[in-house]
Formats: structure tokens, C-alpha cells, sequence
């Protein structure tokens, strides 16, 4: 029994028997505060991703290019340019290694 003149200074956590579904609210919402967390549950970060969350996805070859490095270094860097099977995105995707962009043709998987 609590005295009703008592203020409620000190009193910050909800309790007794039913405090317990308050508690988890309360700490349900300050989750959200954390960065680390609002980063890790935030479904705008799959959206913005185009393999939307995967490490790997297939996709079909729509052409082949070269693009420059940028300053101070100078090489034409091999890509293709790949429109994702699952999203229909197009992505621009390096080809590893000397010579493998020739074994690599429009229309492949």
C-alpha cells in the first residue's frame, strides 16, 4: 500500500504480478532506438538492395562493356550489364581474371 501523497519520483519500471506484458512493450520500443538494431530489422534496406537480401543471385547477360577505372589509375575494367531473374533489375556485374570476358556472349546466364 502505497501512501496516495507519496510522489512518484524513483518509480520508473511498471510493478507487480501483471507488470510483466507492460515491460516487454515498453522494451519492444526502445529497441527501435538503437541504431545497430534499426539497421538490422528495417525492411528499406532489402528494397534499396537488388538482390533484396541475398548473397547470390542468376541473372541473364544483356551486353558486354569495359569501364574506366577512375584517377590515378587507368584500365578498362571488363563488365556485363546482367537483368536479374527474380527482379527483373539491371545490374552492372565484374568479370574476373585476363581473357574471361571472351568466354562470356549476349544472352547467357
Amino acid at each position: 500500500n502505497r501512501n496516495p501523497l507519496q510522489s512518484n519520483m524513483g518509480r520508473c519500471k511498471p510493478m507487480g504480478i501483471n507488470a510483466a506484458r507492460k515491460m516487454k512493450e515498453i522494451r519492444k520500443k526502445n529497441k527501435w532506438a538503437k541504431k545497430s538494431y534499426k539497421k538490422r530489422h528495417n525492411l528499406s534496406s532489402l528494397k534499396a538492395n537488388p538482390f533484396s537480401g541475398s548473397s547470390h543471385a542468376k541473372g541473364i547477360v544483356t551486353e558486354r562493356l569495359g569501364i574506366e577505372a577512375k584517377q590515378p589509375n587507368s584500365a578498362i575494367r571488363k563488365c556485363v550489364r546482367v537483368q536479374l531473374i527474380k527482379n527483373g533489375k539491371k545490374i552492372t556485374a565484374f568479370v574476373p581474371s585476363d581473357g574471361c570476358l571472351n568466354f562470356i556472349e549476349e544472352n547467357d546466364e
